[in-house]
C-alpha cells in the first residue's frame, strides 16, 4: 500500500498537563504563545502513516527518527505528508506551510548502538500497558484500527515511556522532548507490563538548557520490544 498523507487537529491530552510546558502558565513562562501539544501526540500523528502503509511489518520491526523542529498547539491542523528520495523515506508534520516535526521511518529498522559518555542509570520502571497507554493513539486522535484489531498497543507508547522515565528521575520545571530515534524489536500486547531500563548517555548545555540523552530498553515479558535514543531538554532556561 502506498504511503499517503494523514490529516488531523492536534489535541492536548490532559495527563501531559503535569509538565507545565503543556499548560498556557508554563509554556508563556517558557516564552511559547500557548499550550504545547506533547512530542509523543504529534509523533503519533506521524506513525499514522507508515503504519497504514506497511501495517505490522512496520510496528514490528521498523523505525523512526522523529525531531520536533516547531511547537505545536492544540488545534493546529497537522498534515502529516510523505516523500521519498531514494532510499530515504521522510515524514513531515506541517502546520501553516510550516514543518513542525519531521520524520525519517525505515520498514525494517537498522540496529543502532548506544555509545554513552557517562555510567549514570536511572531506576528501571514497571509500566502496565492498560488504561492511557493501551489506546493512546484513539484517544490523541490516530484512527487506524490496526492496533485494536490485534491487541496490540500503539507505538507512540515507547516514546511516551521513555518520556516518563525521562520525568520522574531527569527533570526540573518545565521540559521539552526534542527528538527519539526508536528501533521496533516486536508487538505488545494490551494488559502486558513493560520494563523500562534506561541509561543517561549524554548531559549537555545549550541555551535552551540542559539537554539530556538517554538509551531506553523496553521489554515485554522477558522479550525486547524497543530501543531508543531519546532527547529533552531537562532543564528549560526561562524566557
Amino acid at each position: 500500500m502506498a504511503l499517503e498523507v494523514f490529516s488531523v487537529n492536534a489535541r492536548n491530552l490532559a495527563e501531559h498537563t503535569g509538565n507545565a510546558i503543556h499548560t498556557d502558565a508554563g509554556a508563556k513562562a517558557a516564552g511559547y504563545p500557548a499550550a504545547l501539544v506533547a512530542g509523543v501526540t504529534t509523533y503519533a500523528y506521524l506513525t499514522h502513516v507508515p503504519a497504514s502503509a506497511w501495517g505490522l511489518e512496520w510496528v514490528r520491526s521498523g523505525s523512526a527518527h522523529v525531531r520536533f523542529l516547531a511547537p505545536v498547539c492544540a488545534g493546529d491542523r497537522i498534515d502529516c505528508t510523505p516523500s521519498v528520495d531514494g532510499a530515504a523515506t521522510v515524514v513531515n508534520a506541517v502546520v501553516d506551510a510550516t514543518v513542525r516535526a519531521s520524520c525519517s521511518v525505515q520498514r525494517v529498522a537498522d540496529a543502532i548502538e548506544s555509545v554513552s559518555t557517562t555510567d549514570e542509570r536511572l531506576p528501571t520502571i514497571e509500566v502496565p500497558l492498560v488504561d492511557l497507554m493501551d489506546n493512546y493513539g484513539t484517544r490523541c486522535g490516530d484512527p487506524l484500527s490496526l492496533y485494536d484489531e490485534h491487541g496490540i498497543v500503539h507505538p507512540a507508547v515507547w516514546p511516551v515511556l521513555a518520556n516518563r522515565t525521562t520525568s520522574q528521575h531527569l527533570v526540573t520545571g518545565s521540559w521539552i522532548h526534542t527528538r527519539s530515534l526508536i528501533t521496533h524489536l516486536g508487538l505488545a500486547n494490551v494488559g502486558s507490563t513493560a520494563e523500562v531500563a534506561a541509561t543517561v548517555t549524554k548531559r549537555f548545555t545549550t541555551t535552551a538548557g540542559e539537554r539530556a540523552i538517554i538509551d531506553v530498553r523496553i521489554s515485554v515479558d522477558g522479550k525486547p520490544v524497543a530501543q531508543l535514543e531519546h532527547e529533552s531538554i531537562v532543564s528549560l532556561v526561562e524566557r
